[in-house]
Formats: C-alpha cells, sequence, structure tokens
C-alpha cells in the first residue's frame, strides 16, 4: 500500500491575503476556497506541478508564521527565483550547504538538494526552495 501525503495546513492570519500571496505572488493553483458559517474557511492551493497541497487556515491551533521549512523542489534555481522575485516576492540570495554550514552562492557541484533560497508568506510561513535536476 502507498502512503501519500496531500496537505499540509499553513496557519494565517488574514486568508484572503494569503490567497492573494499564493495565487498573485508565488504562483499557486487554487483548487477550494470553502467555507463553513462565519468562523471556518479553507482555501487549498497547489504548487504547479506538485502532488501536495497546501491548506491555508486561520483556525488551526497555531500560531500565524509559525510554520517553517517548507521545501519545494525545482530544476531550474535561477528561473524560480527570477520568477518570484519578479512577481514581488522577497526572495533570499541563492545559499548552499558546506563543510562549515551555510555558505552563500551555488552548491560548486550543484550536487541535487544543495542549492537554495527561501522566501516568506505574509505571516512569515517559511519556504525552502531546492534545485533538484533529475526529478524535479
Amino acid at each position: 500500500m502507498n502512503w501519500t501525503l496531500e496537505l499540509i495546513v499553513v496557519p494565517v492570519s488574514d486568508i484572503d491575503r494569503a490567497k492573494a500571496f499564493y495565487v498573485d505572488k508565488a504562483g499557486f493553483d487554487v483548487h477550494v476556497d470553502h467555507s463553513a458559517g462565519e468562523d471556518f474557511r479553507v482555501v487549498q492551493l497547489t504548487p504547479r506541478g506538485s502532488a501536495c497541497s497546501i491548506a491555508l487556515m486561520s483556525t488551526t491551533g497555531m500560531a500565524p508564521g509559525s510554520l517553517k521549512g517548507l521545501q519545494v523542489c525545482v530544476s531550474d534555481l535561477d528561473a524560480a527565483r527570477a520568477e518570484l522575485a519578479e512577481r514581488g516576492v522577497d526572495v533570499s540570495d541563492v545559499f548552499h550547504f558546506g563543510a562549515s554550514g551555510q555558505a552563500p552562492g551555488y552548491d560548486p557541484q550543484r550536487t541535487d538538494y544543495n542549492s537554495c533560497f527561501t522566501f516568506d508568506d505574509p505571516d512569515g510561513n517559511s519556504w525552502l526552495i531546492q534545485e533538484v535536476g533529475s526529478r524535479a
């Protein structure tokens, strides 16, 4: 039996603001925008090409902005970083992990998973974008 990761809940303070960020700036697709009364709303979004989605919610029990280290893989880090920056996302410089920890710039061997950049959503939930040429 296969087990697949389907959905990650992202705690936000303002669902409309977060939805606008993820759709207009990060380029995610909307799959669900559902309300059940005044106190419950969930917006399900998916990064292009991903099998796993995120759900924006304000009633999670987690503090908005407390989710750290969400990771997405791309085949072209330069193109992904440029696209997000052009859309108005505040992206970090590219970095990699070496013998002494985090270091600026690309991994000298450009090994998969080792060249990265980060960005935060409006609440401070953080994302790490990794370059993976062989499967992304």
